[in-house]
């Protein structure tokens, strides 16, 4: 394990940057938590998840914006960094046929803000969030980083893909280590209103029918908070180095000969999204009226990770059930909410 003392994590008021905080206080670290509190969700909930999750004397709250090229330089100039992880992004695929725009001053100028950061200061080692929603048009199940990803299908998909390629290309120029994250529909306390759990049982609670996308012929790998933490935090002491059986003549897209490499975190197992409401509905005691709808732009039937990588490198595997973490999210809901 390598001796990480100070973090940069931005996003560090959202719903994984939030919980990673406090898991890197409580190892002893020294955490900077970037964030702008913008609108696209009720900011109270991100200044109630600091105040929660994240408060104390190991936490600093840096109000920047990501693509503010200055003070991103700024920040990184007045702290030294041994390990950042980006967590900010524009987030959601729906939200991206809307408002396309933001998914480039995140995505993408704050990407490159970072990397940018990182290559001047001397950070040990950038891990960043991708998505499992690179995989786009992919049908070969289960999702494995060792398959090509070059059919996006949104553009918060794209704007993913293009994180990885440009974290490569900063490991091969700079020798800058990084680590791409490609989570799975993670959820549980604290987690995200424009989430499907967070909707879904808001709507239940409120007797409002629920959107049910694809005529319920969905399927998640769905991965609890805690889990995705777990992953990370053992991502983020495991500095990648160059893989020496790289070969260019048959490349293998999840390592390379720089050190550079990208994990799939989710919990190897897909869930149909009816299971999903039906657990929720046992744990809130109500049953959900369906309001049952087509798929929607940007979407995708399913999704399904392999985490063989993640076992065999860090010898760690998702595991957490729908029962349990349903449960935990929906006491959450109802001791914050006052329910």
């Amino acid at each position: 394990m390598n001796e990480i003392k100070k973090v940069l994590i931005t996003g560090g008021a959202g719903f994984i940057g939030a919980h990673l905080a406090k898991k890197l206080i409580a190892g002893g670290a020294e955490v900077v938590g970037l964030d702008n509190l913008n609108d696209y969700y009720d900011p109270q909930l991100k200044k109630d998840r600091m105040e929660s999750l994240a408060s104390g004397p190991g936490f600093v709250h840096a109000p920047v914006e990501l693509s503010d090229r200055d003070a991103v330089a700024d920040l990184f100039e007045q702290n030294n960094f041994d390990a950042v992880v980006n967590l900010a992004a524009q987030a959601g695929v729906r939200y991206s046929l809307i408002n396309p725009a933001s998914y480039v001053d995140t995505n993408l100028v704050g990407f490159v803000n970072i990397l940018e950061g990182c290559r001047h200061s001397g950070v040990k080692h950038l891990v960043y969030a991708s998505s499992s929603s690179v995989y786009g048009a992919n049908t070969k199940m289960p999702f494995s980083v060792h398959d090509n990803v070059d059919h996006p299908v949104s553009l918060y998909a794209a704007s993913k893909k293009a994180n990885e390629l440009m974290a490569h290309t900063y490991s091969h120029l700079f020798n800058l280590p990084t680590t791409g994250l490609r989570f799975f529909t993670v959820y549980g306390p604290w987690g995200r209103p424009d989430m499907a759990l967070f909707l879904f049982t808001k709507a239940i609670l409120e007797d409002r029918p629920i959107d049910v996308f694809n005529h319920g012929n969905m399927e998640r790998d769905f991965t609890y908070i805690d889990d995705i933490v777990e992953g990370v935090y053992r991502v983020i002491h495991k500095i990648p180095t160059g893989n020496p059986s790289w070969s260019g003549d048959d490349p293998d897209p999840a390592t390379s000969y720089c050190p550079y490499r990208v994990y799939n975190i989710g919990n190897n197992n897909k869930e149909k999204l009816l299971r999903y409401i039906e657990v929720l509905e046992e744990s809130l005691g109500k049953k959900a009226e369906k309001n049952f709808m087509p798929m929607q732009p940007g979407d995708v039937p399913a999704t399904y990770a392999n985490v063989d990588d993640l076992v065999s490198d860090f010898d760690y595997k998702p595991g957490t059930t729908l029962e349990y973490g349903i449960g935990k999210f929906v006491d959450w809901y109802k001791d914050y909410f006052k329910v």
